[in-house]
């Protein structure tokens, strides 16, 4: 990790210096080639980190002087912040006063940075060897990693568990029948849990099947809550935990039921209480399995049965090690000379399947005897405290990952256990702290991806969630896998579960913390120690989101300059939320680059407009009043990049935002207000046309704008013409060169679609795959010729007829060549599963 922020401080001590402070301020006199000393010096210590890191799990000095030499880079990274805010505040008083204000800043050496330079010539005396490696991390193909079997040698295992769910045996007697695997942490209990659940025996014998990841803390009102979600397919809009305990028994009763409990780790027998007296009203048959590692929890719930989920044996660790390591070798001879070294190391993982993956998966694209043999004769083994706490595999995985990456995974600390990690959210979090680097051949988001497969592949993540293309798009930590990351970044990383009596127990004003979630445990918690973690970098507060929150963003903002990354996107508790404006002090915070505020805010402060470094920005809101608020001219300097919606789009000088130079914005939503008149605002919207998707919704005149066509929007697959009115006719989309999926939903005054539709070309919609047309109540006419045959109808899977009441049908021969007959049209659930 302290490579990691040593090379930030360097990067950004070369842009502050080099292409700022030349232009607009003066260094004192001197101060120049002492930063370039310091710069030299940066370069070396970097170069050693490497074998620093490795000898620090043996050598308290050595980690105490990473540690040292971490802290005061932080420190420097705070400098070169305040210079960053000067630097922009005499920029700006120099806009307003460029006639008169001649006036130049002045920086001297500060004291974190001569400290450094201190620290860093103790290296000498460590002998320290110099081992940077630049190595850039190849994208793998990680789907034979990802998809290989993570069980082997637990057939018998299984069927005792079976026995336990399905046997006659545990008919109720005396309640309901529990039954609980446990073991050490990566044996494969939720595996285990997993393989019983997903059984096709288990799936046809129980009514309902729940699965609920538990973790810590044990709180009865979210379990029952993620219980009725999973039964009823929509979130119940209940808090109380009687409420949620009575509709949890409507749910369940009179089915036979069975619940799994993953990841139990509560001892307090009140809690559990809460949660056994109301799993009772199931039928008779009904199961409770549940996964832990502590014993004391399968004592404390009464277990019925209790399976102790153990080691596995020497033969069964050594063929899933081979199973994997092997798993892409082409050629045997090589594979026989590695084997014998192999089976040396699935013994030394001592029975343990976590890190015989681990290992299995870091050794899978080594070739030469030597790196081999360095994994086995490694001194990590013989740790005490890695054997007892954290598997020396992890280390031996994460030693060898390039630097770049080693930060990238240890920042993962940052996230909740058990959570879903979001790919695209967790690689706009990297950006946001500059951890990606590219040579410039590749955008920051493709980096992103390799790094996060890299991961993938080195077992660093699981239980992935994947799109339609097989594609990662989600996945979860192994507790063991967090507990390490969480080694590594010490305090930097914190979870903090805020309420009124935590909050004055928990000490926050440590340095060290840059990164945390908030997790807001009630409705009023006092956020005063927050306010203290002024060097905070990243803040995020989605989980449980709470409207406390948005009431404590302007102090939390005046006291927190120095983020780079801030997520208020809400979850299931947002449609009880106020609506709140984000504070004018938003303006200060000049190095923030990643902003999530979807769905939870409805103005934004004008100061907006001046974080040059912002790259993420989920909504834009559009004031229609008031000087406090931004206009539409505001999204001019941010250089965005991902997803935007851009809402309250009545009026205005829209061609300041200048969106068609925002060449990364990959998806754009433009929400207008049904007003009418609105063609001039849609017209200067012209996006750039690198633009994937596009989603324009209440538009309200009755014309399209001239750029909806083919060479406007080149690269465009999504469109989604949403509640657009007005509108008298469909625009010319037909040349659209790689349109892949055309939405066109509520469009009352569409009455007619003919030729103006494809366009003139002999050649219409060449990529398209998907037509969805609803809710369009005054068509009566589609003209359908030759080439809408042979284009359209082949992706014409869902045309609603119940919502295009007065169309009088499409001709016999067009309906023959379409799925369309197929479909059962009744009601708009199948809509809202296809659309955005």
């Amino acid at each position: 990790m302290a490579d990691a922020i040593v090379s930030i401080v360097l990067e950004r001590l070369t842009s502050v210096v080099e292409q700022q402070i030349h232009e607009q301020v003066s260094l004192v006199p001197g101060v120049e080639s002492e930063i370039q000393s310091l710069k030299n010096t940066l370069r070396s210590v970097r170069d050693v980190l490497e074998d620093a890191e490795r000898r620090k799990v043996k050598e308290n000095s050595v980690q105490g002087w990473l540690e040292r030499l971490k802290d005061m880079a932080y420190e420097m990274m705070d400098v070169l912040d305040e210079w960053s805010i000067a630097i922009f505040q005499f920029q700006m008083e120099g806009v307003e006063n460029a006639s008169t204000s001649k006036t130049k800043v002045s920086f001297g050496m500060p004291a974190p940075f001569i400290r450094f330079k201190q620290a860093a010539s103790e290296r000498i005396d460590f002998n320290f060897v110099s081992s940077r490696s630049e190595e850039r991390p190849q994208r793998l193909i990680t789907t034979s990693a990802i998809d290989i079997s993570e069980v082997y040698g637990r057939d018998m295992d299984e069927k005792i568990i079976l026995v336990h769910l399905l046997g006659k045996m545990c008919q109720e007697k005396s309640g309901i029948y529990f039954v609980s695997i446990f073991g050490t942490g990566g044996m494969g209990k939720t595996t285990l849990a997993r393989l019983a659940y997903n059984h096709r025996k288990v799936k046809t014998h129980f009514d309902e099947r729940i699965w609920v990841c538990v973790s810590d803390p044990f709180e009865p009102a979210r379990i029952f809550r993620d219980i009725v979600e999973i039964i009823q397919k929509a979130s119940p809009n209940l808090h109380n935990l009687e409420a949620l305990q009575q509709k949890f028994q409507t749910c369940v009763s009179g089915k036979k039921f069975l619940l799994v409990l993953d990841d139990v780790w509560t001892e307090d027998n009140q809690l559990w209480e809460q949660l056994k007296n109301t799993l009772h009203c199931g039928a008779a048959g009904s199961r409770i399995l549940a996964t832990t590692r502590k014993e004391s929890v399968v004592k404390m719930m009464r277990t019925t049965y209790k399976h102790l989920l153990g080691e596995l044996s020497s033969e069964q660790s050594r063929a899933l090690f081979h199973q994997i390591a092997f798993s892409e070798r082409s050629t045997w001879e090589k594979e026989e000379e590695l084997k014998e070294i192999g089976e040396k190391i699935a013994d030394k993982c001592k029975g343990l399947p976590l890190a015989i993956k681990t290992l299995g998966n870091l050794l899978r694209l080594k070739n030469s005897e030597e790196e081999w043999k360095n994994v086995l004769n490694s001194e990590v083994w013989q740790l005490d405290e890695f054997e007892r706490d954290i598997s020396p595999a992890l280390l031996l995985s994460y030693y060898d990952l390039p630097p770049a990456i080693q930060r990238c995974f240890s920042f993962c600390a940052v996230f909740p256990k058990d959570s879903v990690i979001e790919r695209d959210e967790l690689i706009k979090l990297w950006m946001a702290q500059s951890y990606l680097k590219s040579d410039g051949s590749k955008e920051m988001e493709m980096v992103g991806r390799t790094y996060f497969e890299y991961l993938a592949a080195r077992s660093f993540f699981q239980d992935f969630e994947k799109d339609d293309d097989g594609n990662i798009i989600g996945c979860k930590m192994h507790d063991i896998v967090h507990d390490f990351a969480q080694f590594l970044t010490q305090n930097e990383c914190f979870i903090v579960e805020v309420d009124n009596q935590q909050m004055e127990s928990i000490n926050l004003s440590s340095k060290k913390i840059r990164h945390t979630t908030l997790v807001v445990r009630e409705s009023t918690p006092n956020f005063a120690s927050t306010y203290n973690m002024k060097n905070l970098l990243t803040l995020l507060a989605k989980e449980a989101f709470n409207s406390s929150v948005l009431e404590a963003l302007p102090n939390l903002l005046r006291h927190l300059t120095c983020l780079r990354a801030l997520d208020l996107s809400s979850n299931r508790l947002i449609e009880e939320l106020p609506k709140e404006k984000l504070p004018q002090a938003m303006g200060k915070l000049i190095n923030l680059r990643h902003l999530e505020n979807y769905g939870v805010l409805e103005g934004l402060p004008k100061g907006i407009g001046r974080l040059s470094s912002l790259q993420t920005l989920d909504v834009f809101i559009v004031s229609s009043d008031g000087n406090d608020e931004c206009q539409i001219g505001d999204l001019r300097n941010l250089n965005l990049r991902g997803c935007l919606s851009i809402k309250g789009l009545d009026d205005g000088e829209a061609e300041k935002a200048e969106l068609k130079n925002k060449i990364h914005l990959q998806r754009l939503d433009l929400e207008f207000g049904r007003k009418e008149g609105t063609k001039g605002v849609a017209e200067a919207l012209q996006p750039h046309p690198n633009l994937k998707s596009l989603r324009i919704f209440d538009y309200g005149d009755r014309e399209w704008p001239n750029w909806m066509m083919g060479s406007s929007l080149a690269q465009l697959k999504i469109l989604d013409l949403d509640s657009c009115l007005r509108c008298l006719c469909l625009p010319p989309l037909g040349q659209l060169p790689v349109l892949e999926k055309l939405v066109i939903w509520k469009m009352y005054g569409v009455k007619y679609i003919g030729s103006e539709f494809l366009g003139s070309a002999s050649t219409v919609f060449p990529k398209l795959k998907q037509l969805i047309i609803s809710r369009l109540d005054e068509l009566k006419q589609w003209e359908i010729k030759e080439k809408e045959e042979r284009s359209i109808m082949p992706c014409l899977k869902y045309l609603i007829t119940e919502y295009c009441p007065k169309l009088e049908g499409l001709p016999d021969h067009v309906l023959q060549r379409t799925p369309l007959q197929k479909l059962d049209i009744t009601c708009s659930p199948i809509l809202e599963r296809l659309l955005f």
